[in-house]
């Protein structure tokens, strides 16, 4: 039994079922919970949500003296559905301080999750179908946007991090490979899911800033079966998250783990997964060493053989672009720019913000130049450790309107 009720008329006891209103206004990951907490309370009634659904199967009702400014309570089994806002196209700059919302709730939710699994709590992939959905809607409206910024992810909150950032990246390469929206989502939840077992490996072992120990290599590599038996606890997760999070490291030659699967027996979300997962890995800062600037992993991603599945890696490369945002190239005149946003005709020609001159050795006026209208050409990728660049991404994670 439902009932849509004004946020003043909440009280403690009660179970929420729905907020009326979109996921980044409302303070909480999850939808459904019996409150039980005052602060949560006030946390709602500061946010811009004004009604709420609550379930009087599981909590209890509106004092009577509220009654009569309460919807009747309905009998049907779910609340009706909000109608499909259509994605537009937002600039980089929009899209980018949407992101940067979606990214902490995402990081937000993820931590909680680790929790509850360490707890012993089975997991629920329904409570996680909204942080999906919304970082769905920011990869269709500016897919450079969250992809980027999940990139940029301290040591320490690396694991969190990197499920946000593969999620994001599965959504983008399930449409570059043209998966119907069901099957975009499917992927996505799976690389929000794919690192669970994680949350059984002690802390210590995760974040060694030192090389690991054959027993503590050993024992990170039981992380895929972990997260599996975890999901299989859970409640409504899918055949392909389960897959994808006991898949993810295997190898098309054989050579993975923890099955020694190939390219006949990898499904195509696990092929996915190791594609997402690898890229997000070596682009990251980790304990032990710095990320590798994008589109020098992804050279180095297309020479290893037997590692990917091909045409998974060709797809992947269309979908972030062969300089991916954040990328510091070298421009036929000498600058030094790093790319900005993707180019809408050409991979090799995206935006790029120039701020160098390797000629004169020295810093110039930063200014885009938008390499498809523009005579400029890309001479290749450059190592900032070269020229003694410090903090690159401050570029193009800052405004580029």
């Amino acid at each position: 039994m439902l009932k849509k009720i004004p946020v003043e008329h909440l009280t403690l006891g009660m179970h929420l079922e729905g907020f009326c209103g979109a996921w980044l206004d409302h303070p909480f990951w999850r939808t459904k919970f019996v409150l039980t907490d005052p602060n949560d309370l006030t946390l709602i009634a500061e946010s811009s949500i004004r009604e709420v659904w609550i379930d009087l199967s599981k909590g209890i009702d509106v004092a009577a003296s509220h009654a009569e400014g309460s919807q009747a309570a309905l009998t049907a089994l779910e609340i009706p559905p909000e109608p499909p806002v259509v994605q537009e196209r937002a600039t980089f700059s929009d899209e980018i301080k949407r992101a940067t919302k979606i990214v902490a709730k995402g990081k937000e939710a993820v931590v909680s999750m680790f929790q509850e699994a360490r707890m012993g709590r089975a997991i629920e992939a329904e409570a996680a179908a909204p942080l999906v959905e919304e970082i769905s809607n920011s990869v269709m409206r500016n897919p450079g946007a969250l992809i980027s910024l999940a990139r940029l992810k301290t040591a320490d909150d690396y694991t969190f991090m990197h499920s946000v950032a593969v999620c994001a990246l599965m959504i983008a390469l399930a449409r570059q490979l043209g998966l119907d929206e069901t099957q975009v989502r499917e992927a996505g939840m799976a690389g929000l899911l794919h690192d669970l077992g994680k949350a059984m490996i002690p802390l210590d072992v995760l974040n060694k800033p030192g090389k690991l120990t054959d027993e503590e290599f050993d024992l990170v590599k039981t992380h895929p079966e972990e997260g599996h038996k975890l999901l299989l606890e859970g409640s409504s997760v899918s055949d392909i998250t389960k897959d994808v999070c006991l898949h993810h490291h295997e190898k098309i030659d054989g050579s993975g783990y923890p099955k020694g699967l190939n390219s006949e027996t990898m499904s195509l979300f696990a092929k996915m997964g190791a594609v997402c997962d690898v890229y997000d890995a070596v682009t990251s800062n980790r304990p032990y060493k710095a990320g590798w600037d994008p589109a020098e992993s992804i050279k180095r991603m297309a020479e290893w053989k037997g590692h990917f599945d091909p045409l998974v890696f060709q797809a992947f490369v269309k979908s972030l672009g062969i300089y991916p945002i954040g990328s510091l190239v070298k421009l036929a005149s000498g600058k030094l720019g790093v790319v900005i946003e993707q180019g809408e005709q050409s991979l090799l020609k995206p935006k790029v913000k120039v701020f160098f001159s390797t000629k004169s050795q020295a810093y110039i006026q930063p200014e885009i130049i938008d390499l498809a209208r523009s005579a400029e050409k890309i001479a290749g990728r450059e190592d900032a450790a070269k020229w003694g660049i410090k903090d690159i991404d401050q570029y193009w994670a800052g405004d580029n309107g």
